[in-house]
């Protein structure tokens, strides 16, 4: 039985494109399209991040993506399918227990609401940042400062038009030269949904 790994790496085999050429493209790491294309879904943390991938993936091979999500959906469901053997019969309950069931459920639910809620705020917002290093803007005769930041560790980093890469806790680090007077260090984020972020901080050289 075909799978939607198997779909998406066959076409873009047949067109020839290199996967680090798909990662270029939607902004998403080479390691997760693997993770898609070997239908490895142990490998992410939400069901809603891997149907934005597939989203934009199938898209830019020109597939339809409502048969690609089919084909996930039918995929992950058998992977996460759960039979239960055993049903307990409600005439073994009593008022009291039901109404504790019904109250346990009526929790879960609303849970599962603020928690589907909660992830789909982070899918659809741009990644966030935050300047770890250096806490001071105002320097005396440095030729250059080392800039250490904290991102989404799925995001992308460009400073000054380069790639910069972070590790697996999404650090990053830049050697950010200055001249005298003002320096105007810009960064750019791109999370793995598409979304851009840019943040910009003004560093002063002081020579006297």
């Amino acid at each position: 039985m075909t799978t939607v790994g198997e779909i998406l790496q066959k076409e873009r085999i047949d067109k020839g494109i290199a996967l680090l050429d798909i990662e270029k493209q939607i902004k998403v790491r080479e390691k997760y399209l693997r993770a898609i294309e070997e239908n490895n879904w142990d490998f992410f943390s939400s069901k809603i991040y891997i149907t934005g991938i597939l989203k934009n993936y199938s898209r830019l091979l020109g597939l339809d993506e409502k048969k690609v999500l089919a084909f996930f959906r039918r995929d992950y469901e058998k992977k996460d399918e759960v039979k239960f053997k055993r049903k307990v019969s409600q005439q073994y309950l009593t008022p009291e227990t039901r109404q504790v069931l019904k109250r346990g459920f009526i929790i879960l639910f609303l849970f599962f609401i603020l928690y589907f809620g909660y992830q789909l705020k982070l899918y659809f917002a741009p990644p966030r940042l935050t300047i770890l290093s250096p806490k001071t803007t105002s320097f005396f005769r440095e030729d250059r400062i080392k800039i250490i930041g904290k991102t989404e560790k799925d995001a992308m980093v460009v400073i000054a038009g380069e790639r910069v890469y972070q590790n697996k806790d999404g650090i990053f680090e830049y050697n950010f030269p200055l001249h005298d007077g003002k320096n105007k260090l810009s960064i750019e984020l791109t999370g793995a949904n598409g979304k851009k972020a840019k943040a910009e901080k003004i560093f002063i050289r002081r020579s006297k």
